[in-house]
């Protein structure tokens, strides 16, 4: 036994080695957070702008609060909907399927959806949602019992063609496939989006239409997560703390005082958000998509934004200035309802995460070679339950930059895994060993439910049956 244990401590050494096939090399531009990576791009300067900024910010950004609780276990978060107000479950919905929902019953009762002035499009207004949604709850209860208030729809994407980079698509894929083992381990449902809702909402702002069709398909769902193409989850036991945003429609990851003191269209981080299902959320998106590529004045937002923001070095109005200078301007009328996330991975550089991983790695076989029922072989479908058992494990790791805790997403800006065209920073290999080593680390938390480990993080297609007990 003790012979196949060394076969699972991942030596530094065997986390060196090269992969052979390197990413494409490419002299176009890059961004700071996207949608269709390889359609429109940014000056090279302005993505090292972004990152050297956005990695010096990280140092000097405020401490996360080590005593920080993350827990979900508290109070649901208010939702719109009264859920008394909810029918008693009708007959019809004996038909329900593991998760307590009634998949095959639609009554006849006229709703939203009955509305020939309904429109999914980006172009016109959805009004009264939360009556709606209120009122299609009230016939479908089995979608208005318990844990309404915490459901969430994932949503990310990419383009509709495939790569320039001959690895693109597989990389996407790998990517999609991350996010869809969370989703399963978590209970969350996920759509992906490979065509544009608004043909001249392009790149990052396609991100918009998308998650504004998502809300009216899926009244059910209370939050839509929109999580960047690019980016992977790297802790699949940790589960968003929702009650921290009982009073919040909108969280993004950012530091406030780059926002309201200096001032800078990095402060933010656009590619992963959070957002109630709700009319205020409408609301603030028909504002934020004013500033967007499909209205006639796109160029003057762009000079607006480029004069507002004394580092954006780039003329284009893009959805993260436009998002800091809503912050901005308007704080007053939106800003009591956005989180700005700082206290823990909600998304982060992976410059500063891929490195940490080997040690990570470590600690958590040290814990468990001493806590037997962490190692405890079970069921994928109790999953989330050993996720809980960890936090009292995890009290002194910290959250954030410089925590031994696994990061939550690790987002992989500027490397652009469809196109190729990674910033000129770093080398289209130090992006493609990153990705491999940050999938396999995240792979190596589900595959070990299925009793199988990759033995070397940047070897995706090796793994070996894990021994019993391990790492005892």
């Amino acid at each position: 036994m003790s012979g196949h244990k060394g076969v699972f401590k991942m030596k530094l050494s065997e986390l060196s080695q090269l992969q052979t096939t390197p990413m494409a090399k490419h002299n176009g531009r890059g961004k700071a957070s996207s949608f269709l990576s390889d359609s429109f791009l940014f000056g090279g300067g302005a993505m090292v702008a972004l990152l050297v900024v956005w990695t010096l910010w990280s140092f000097f950004s405020p401490s996360p609060d080590p005593n920080a609780s993350f827990s979900t276990t508290g109070s649901e978060p208010k939702s719109i909907i009264a859920m008394e107000d909810a029918e008693n479950v009708s007959p019809q919905d004996c038909a329900v399927n593991a998760r307590g929902f009634n998949m095959h019953y639609d009554p006849p009762e006229t709703t939203f959806y009955d509305d020939p002035k309904l429109s999914y499009t980006i172009e016109k207004p959805v009004k009264n949602w939360d009556e709606n949604r209120k009122e299609w709850l009230k016939y479908h209860p089995s979608f208005a019992g318990a844990g309404a208030n915490s459901r969430v729809l994932m949503i990310t994407g990419s383009q509709s063609k495939p790569c320039r980079n001959p690895i693109g698509d597989h990389l996407l894929l790998r990517f999609f496939k991350n996010k869809v083992d969370y989703c399963r381990i978590h209970g969350y449902d996920i759509f992906y989006n490979n065509v544009l809702l608004q043909p001249r909402m392009f790149t990052f702002w396609a991100k918009i239409p998308a998650v504004q069709a998502a809300m009216v398909a899926h009244p059910e769902a209370e939050w839509i997560w929109w999580v960047d193409s690019d980016a992977a989850f790297t802790d699949m036991d940790f589960k968003l703390p929702l009650d921290r945003y009982t009073n919040h429609n909108l969280v993004i990851h950012g530091w406030p005082h780059l926002i309201y003191e200096e001032k800078s269209w990095t402060s933010i981080n656009a590619g992963v958000f959070l957002i109630r299902n709700c009319q205020w959320s409408l609301d603030f998106m028909e504002v934020w998509a004013s500033m967007g590529p499909q209205t006639p004045n796109y160029d003057e937002w762009g000079k607006t934004l480029k004069s507002t923001f004394k580092d954006k070095i780039f003329p284009e109005s893009d959805d993260q200035s436009g998002l800091v200078y809503l912050l901005l301007k308007e704080r007053e009328k939106w800003g009591e309802r956005i989180y700005v996330e700082s206290e823990y991975y909600f998304e982060g550089y992976w410059v500063e995460i891929v490195d940490t991983l080997d040690n990570i790695t470590h600690k958590y076989v040290e814990i468990e070679k001493e806590v037997p029922r962490l190692r405890r072989r079970h069921a994928e479908k109790v999953a989330e339950s050993y996720g809980a058992q960890w936090e009292e494990h995890l009290r002194d790791a910290g959250y954030g930059k410089g925590s031994w805790r696994r990061p939550f997403i690790t987002h992989f800006t500027g490397c652009q895994p469809c196109s190729g065209a990674h910033n000129e920073m770093y080398s289209g290999q130090s992006c493609y060993d990153a990705m491999q080593k940050a999938l396999n680390f995240a792979d190596n938390q589900v595959l070990r439910r299925f009793g199988f480990v990759h033995p070397n993080l940047l070897d995706s297609s090796s793994v070996e049956p894990l021994p019993f007990d391990f790492p005892a």
